[in-house]
């Protein structure tokens, strides 16, 4: 099998860390517009990208891009990774209704935890004495991070165990697609002679699938959001209007269609860097890049987050660590040249 070089594998990680950057900063622009329909907005992305995905696809098929033989690949892993994205967003939107905003960041890092592993169990990997330290200051961080709701004043006081443990179990399904993802590509490159599946391939059957579950789930996750089941043909007709800014909405809309439409444009592009990157590397460098753009977020809102300040500190401290130690072992990202620094610390 032919891997990506360092330099092709660097440049896809810094234009994942830009447009991670980028697609933050314009979802709150776009849900400016549409601030009172952001449950329409999440749909749009849902269904919206399963059009747009297969209608690439189809172009790059006819191009020649992909071949009869990536299509034929078993559907099974693609279901499993449709079925998993759906209940992650289903326990995700569960438990985020309940917890405190600075907590949700904090609890959904876990994900690097699962991703660890279940690249172990499923792809057979393995990690260094270093990577496991830095796996356990991480859950370490989560752990306290939970337990100080046991204390009155601290992050998550009040908050029943449940919904902490809902917010985990939501990143363990979105690892767990994440890290198939990666299967995919590895088994494709199998079946297809060492040439790995087109992104497309992936992205298409994936989101398809996705798009099959989060249907089904619907009138849960539209009753998550207080939308009840008789009022949700209303509620997406309202955004609809909302965001192509026609008809007499109660809201202000200024500022849709464009800025709704420009963020779809960049999350989509972050997207498909982001799972080239998976395509070139592997799941788990591509989730370290993008962390490294939310932890440009995550100090934003520090003092906040100080009402929990040992259980946060040492979250970042462990998720900075993990994050360097195996950027600089997979030598992944534009961060290079933090790397002798580092491992000299290390020493």
């Amino acid at each position: 099998m032919t891997m990506s070089s360092s330099p092709a594998i660097a440049a896809a990680s810094a234009a994942v860390v830009a447009l991670a950057v980028a697609n933050r900063v314009l979802y709150k622009l776009a849900l400016v517009p549409l601030k009172e329909y952001p449950f329409f907005l999440a749909q749009l992305t849902t269904f919206g990208y399963v059009f747009v995905y297969f209608s690439i696809l189809y172009a790059r098929y006819r191009a020649g891009v992909v071949t009869r033989e990536m299509l034929a690949l078993p559907k099974s892993r693609f279901a499993a990774i449709g079925l998993l994205e759906a209940l992650g967003v289903a326990a995700g939107m569960s438990a985020g209704a309940m917890l405190p905003g600075p907590a949700i960041p904090i609890l959904s890092q876990s994900f690097l935890v699962w991703q660890l592993i279940f690249s172990v169990f499923l792809l057979g990997r393995t990690y260094s004495l270093r990577q496991i330290i830095g796996c356990f200051l991480v859950t370490s961080g989560v752990i306290l991070a939970v337990a100080s709701g046991a204390n009155d004043g601290h992050l998550l006081s009040g908050v029943k165990f449940i919904w902490p443990l809902l917010m985990v179990v939501s990143s363990a399904f979105q690892a767990g697609a994440s890290i198939l993802k990666e299967s995919v590509f590895v088994d494709g490159a199998k079946r297809l002679q060492g040439k790995r599946p087109d992104i497309f391939v992936v992205n298409s059957f994936g989101s398809g699938f996705q798009a099959i579950f989060v249907f089904l789930l619907l009138p849960l996750l539209s009753n998550l959001r207080g939308i009840k089941l008789a009022e949700l043909s209303g509620h997406l007709n309202g955004g609809a209007e909302c965001f192509l800014n026609v008809g007499e909405s109660p809201i202000d809309c200024g500022g849709a269609p464009f800025l709704p439409l420009l963020f779809i444009l960049v999350n989509m592009a972050f997207n498909i860097s982001l799972l080239n990157l998976v395509k070139m590397s592997s799941a788990l460098v591509a989730s370290l890049t993008a962390t490294s753009a939310g932890l440009f977020f995550l100090f934003t809102p520090l003092p906040q987050l100080l009402s929990s300040p040992n259980s946060t500190s040492i979250f970042v401290t462990a998720l900075m660590l993990l994050f360097f130690q195996l950027q600089c072992q997979y030598q992944s990202t534009s961060f290079l040249f933090l790397c002798p620094i580092f491992l000299r610390a290390q020493s």
